[in-house]
């Protein structure tokens, strides 16, 4: 059995929302089409600042951009579609069933999710992952990185 493995892409220390919002404009230049970013840190952390960031990369208005804790998903139309997740309200996995994620995971647009951790069975195998750590009130750290699943060696 092959065992999952991160493979680091950045880490760096955010001072200000500012700098944040562009951290993921910056982010946003390698994502195409299909890819899944999950967002992972405490409340406040700045996954919806990211967010807005990686909206405003797709020409999406950042006043559209809010966490969608309530709804459980945001489309924002811009330059690709972008589906905003927010699983914070969760109980379980189990309450997805409903859902057909494979429609955004793997469409025409960018999937990002807030909380991941209650993705449960739905996790994708290939996804950033961008988590977020609280250093002072305005200061945090982002560390972006890619799930890769390694390729079994062909024998041929």
């Amino acid at each position: 059995m092959l065992k999952k493995k991160y493979i680091p892409k950045v880490s760096l220390i955010s001072n200000s929302e500012e700098e944040t919002i562009a951290c993921a404009q910056r982010f946003a230049r390698q994502l195409k089409v299909g890819d899944i970013v999950l967002l992972q840190g405490e409340l406040g952390s700045g996954k919806t600042t990211f967010v807005k960031g990686l909206g405003k990369a797709f020409k999406v208005a950042s006043k559209k951009v809010n966490s969608p804790t309530f709804v459980l998903m945001n489309y924002y139309k811009g330059k690709l579609p972008v589906y905003h997740f927010d699983l914070y309200r969760l109980g379980n996995s189990r309450e997805l069933d409903s859902l057909d994620f494979d429609e955004y995971f793997y469409g025409e647009g960018i999937s990002l999710i807030e909380w991941p951790e209650r993705l449960g069975e739905y996790k994708p195998e290939q996804y950033y992952l961008v988590e977020f750590q609280h250093i002072s009130e305005t200061k945090r750290e982002i560390c972006i990185s890619y799930l890769s699943k390694p390729q079994a060696k062909s024998s041929h």
